[in-house]
């Protein structure tokens, strides 16, 4: 079942004249939570509705602390808790939400990800983003990261190592400086707003990210994988975030591989900067 692609602001609905009661089925037995579950629901509540039971919005009709949809509700209350017609309590939220959230990982494998199918309800793993997705997962993931245990991270990845701008391992062309601030892993990052300075990692592994910052003085750069251009991606964010995974890729198998990022020198907004790479094996 999809969500609507867009949600207008969420204001608080009237004080319910009388209690929401009902019992449901028990929801079915749940496979061990992936890591960061608890922190990522806290944030998908954060954004939607503040954490507020009882927050409507008023142009769609989605309600509660996760915003869910009339129509999503009745079709995950009937898989998650026996019942289409339960009511939207407190307790039934949580459970409903957790299960959901909870099967969309299992698909998805990325918090990232699930937050964004948790706006559009498509999946966004191949497909471009537009500026008020890429703005909204932001949100998300930036109280995903201040918010979750060091262990939960990085759930999707347990096994990556992360290389930083620092080492050896990262051969750089142009003219790079050194920003520091204190999201940075380390504390610093190094940038470039000179079109065709480069970036370039030789490693050996199965997926590689690259982590830095987005924001509105942020442009485009070119992804080059074993010498062959692979994306653009767009660093352009309506407000200064320091660490997010720009980009990332997984490969059909353990291997060899280079990975070259090359500044275009957007107009008006040119930064292009990297924080660190992870490399899962």
């Amino acid at each position: 079942m999809r969500v609507l692609a867009a949600r207008s602001r969420v204001i608080p609905a009237a004080v319910l004249s009388t209690a929401l009661l009902g019992v449901a089925a028990p929801a079915p037995a749940l496979a061990q939570d992936p890591s960061g579950l608890d922190t990522f629901m806290r944030a998908i509540a954060s954004v939607e509705s503040g954490g507020r039971y009882n927050a409507r919005n008023p142009s769609s009709g989605a309600y509660g602390k996760y915003q869910i949809l009339p129509s999503n509700w009745r079709t995950w209350a009937r898989l998650y808790l026996g019942n289409a017609y339960a009511p939207p309590t407190p307790r039934n939220q949580e459970r409903v939400a957790r299960a959901k959230f909870l099967s969309l990982h299992r698909w998805l494998r990325s918090w990232r990800h699930v937050a964004y199918w948790w706006l559009t309800g498509r999946d966004g793993r191949d497909r471009a983003w537009s500026g008020y997705a890429r703005t909204y997962v932001t949100r998300v993931m930036t109280r995903f990261s201040r918010w979750a245990p060091a262990a939960a991270a990085t759930p999707a990845e347990p096994a990556a190592r992360t290389v930083s701008e620092a080492s050896q391992a990262v051969a750089w062309t142009g003219t790079w400086e050194m920003a520091r601030h204190g999201g940075y892993q380390g504390g610093a990052a190094r940038y470039a707003t000179q079109p065709g300075a480069t970036a370039t990692i030789t490693f050996t592994g199965t997926r590689i990210a690259w982590l830095g910052p987005t924001g509105p003085t942020r442009g485009e750069a070119r992804i080059l994988l074993d010498g062959v251009e692979v994306a653009v991606v767009d660093l352009h964010a309506g407000s200064f975030q320091p660490r997010e995974t720009v980009w990332s890729t997984s490969l059909p198998a353990a291997g060899r591989h280079t990975l070259t990022i090359e500044v275009l020198g957007t107009r008006g907004r040119p930064y292009i900067a990297i924080d660190a790479f992870r490399i899962t094996p």
